[in-house]
């Protein structure tokens, strides 16, 4: 699977490791930085959508996006584990959940861009789940850059896998792009609802908040690691 990125953006709060590791499977381990974890919140929009050396579906091609990740490793590969991933699309939340088995929920969600500055809006309507909302106007605040070894930066940015438990089993998705360029923003959050099940005060401190350039992504079938 191939699809390009745009607008998008990371956002990042702390959260200590003992706090994530409540909701991330035990034979994951919630990796840190300096002794702290992040949770991070992550919209874009995705264009292009399709299977390598085929065309564009029809109804799923291009949507919109939120993902929350947790960082974390397993057997000291590092990689990602989403503790949930909206969207605007039925069949994305449908394909994703069928072909990945990721926890897709549908979402009411728009973008809009005035000038450099993105207005992303999200509001989760998926059947039983908690109506979370992410609100957040963004631009770029400086030059664009290669993380560099060793820092926050390359620890948040730097992973090509995420990693799934589904029922006894564990699997690892691959993920291939080019590095990572990006840079800091100038936000301003309007409503942040997510993660309810996370108590709100680790949200009240100022996040870490980064732009990414466009994007192609090639996304590989799932790997069973146990």
């Amino acid at each position: 699977m191939t699809q390009t990125w745009h607008h998008l953006l990371f956002s990042h709060w702390r959260v200590p490791a003992e706090v994530l590791s409540e909701h991330v499977p035990r034979e994951f381990e919630v990796d840190q930085f300096d002794g702290t974890s992040w949770i991070g919140l992550t919209p874009f929009c995705a264009s292009h959508a399709r299977v390598r050396g085929l065309p564009p579906p029809p109804f799923f091609h291009s949507f919109l996006e939120l993902n929350v990740r947790v960082y974390v490793t397993y057997k000291g590969t590092p990689g990602i584990y989403f503790l949930s991933l909206d969207a605007d699309s039925w069949p994305v939340v449908i394909g994703a959940k069928a072909a990945a088995l990721l926890p897709y929920k549908h979402a009411s969600m728009s973008l809009k861009q005035e000038e450099e500055t993105i207005h992303f809006r999200s509001r989760r309507k998926h059947p039983g789940s908690p109506d979370d909302s992410f609100s957040i106007s963004y631009k770029p605040e400086s030059d664009y850059f290669i993380p560099a070894s060793g820092t926050l930066e390359y620890f948040l940015y730097e992973r090509y896998c995420f990693f799934i438990k589904k029922g006894k089993h564990l699997y690892r998705g691959d993920i291939h792009h080019d590095r990572w360029r990006v840079c800091e923003a100038d936000f301003l959050i309007h409503k942040n609802t997510m993660v309810s099940s996370l108590p709100r005060t680790y949200f009240q401190e100022q996040p870490l908040v980064h732009l990414s350039k466009e994007k192609q992504t090639f996304a590989w079938p799932l790997i069973k690691l146990k």
